[in-house]
């Protein structure tokens, strides 16, 4: 599967990058399809781009029978849960109607082609604490970001059952690495590190909302390596968590941040930062991809977030002042 065309939506995005990079790195083709380009295509990890809005089923289609792929990874949407109280519509635009938009355009253009839907863990909603959630746990949405990625979720399997496009879909929990967005938690802290770093005169504080909620956190190549094995062993219309089980605070990975960085510095918690809703307990089961593919998630080591961080350091360094 590798050596043949994946197509990756989302090309602009913190995973696809990562995701086409490793395809590359084995001898693939990776196909990128986004409304923002990565930066990274000149570096080879894309073969070819095609600028396209998922909303534009025209185009869209036009673009899927020219790519000709073997398989598609549909990583485009809104992924902010924060974001997705503020544009709820938007949200529901992008997650659900391009995830419609995309499954009707390969039926049509490439028929054969596999599908690795990426939805999220969201859909879970809070769970008891100490328990992991199983893929056949109800489903109940707090987020419109949660709720968009059930109803794309629910579409790839109606498509699956009632076309017999070959769909596999993921329920992925957290995860994180370098260049992923300052909207999310680990990231956003590494950014205000680097930047106190950076400043002399800065009062040496993070500013963070709640951070006593419990996740499962993966590292973002680890997730990638799954979508791998996904495509290659994963069962047509079957849903998979991507996850690691294990629980983690935020609260645990910003200190470990903290502990990493070149000044000492504080932590400082507001409510004002806090989510609209926050679950308080989400931590997946594992099991099923585990046994299906024998995929098992990397932990999140000090190497990872020194990477995340230094990734912070490089982005916001000053540009070096011209001569005379």
């Amino acid at each position: 599967m590798l050596r043949a065309p994946i197509l990756i939506t989302g090309a602009g995005g913190f995973v696809a990058a990562h995701l086409a990079r490793r395809i590359a790195g084995a001898g693939g083709v990776a196909l990128g399809l986004g409304i923002e380009l990565t930066p990274s295509a000149p570096r080879g990890e894309f073969s070819r781009e095609w600028r396209v809005d998922l909303a534009d089923r025209p185009r869209l289609s036009s673009a899927v029978a020219e790519a000709e792929p073997a398989a598609v990874v549909h990583l485009a949407g809104q992924s902010s849960v924060a974001d997705s109280f503020e544009r709820p519509i938007e949200t529901f635009e992008a997650n659900a109607g391009g995830t419609w938009n995309l499954l009707e355009a390969v039926r049509t253009a490439a028929p054969e082609a596999r599908v690795l839907v990426i939805g999220s863990g969201d859909i879970y909603g809070p769970q008891p604490a100490g328990s992991r959630a199983p893929e056949t746990a109800p489903l109940r949405p707090v987020s419109p970001y949660a709720l968009s990625k059930a109803v794309a979720e629910a579409a790839a399997l109606f498509y699956a059952e009632r076309f017999g496009t070959d769909v596999v879909c993921t329920r992925s929990f957290a995860h994180i690495g370098t260049g992923q967005s300052d909207r999310f938690v680990v990231p956003a802290m590494a950014r205000q590190i680097a930047e106190i770093e950076q400043a002399d005169g800065r009062e040496a504080v993070i500013h963070a909302g709640n951070l006593e909620v419990t996740r499962d956190v993966t590292t973002v190549d680890s997730v990638a390596e799954a979508y791998l094995a996904l495509l290659e062993r994963g069962r047509a219309g079957t849903v998979y968590n991507v996850c690691s089980g294990e629980p983690t605070t935020l609260s645990q990975l910003v200190e470990r941040l903290a502990r990493l960085s070149r000044r000492p510095v504080r932590i400082e918690v507001s409510s004002k930062r806090a989510r609209a809703v926050d679950v308080p307990y989400l931590v997946g089961d594992p099991s099923r991809i585990e046994q299906e593919t024998g995929w098992r998630a990397a932990p999140i080591s000090d190497d990872v977030l020194g990477e995340i961080l230094g990734d912070w350091r490089a982005r916001i360094r000053p540009a070096p002042r011209a001569g005379p």
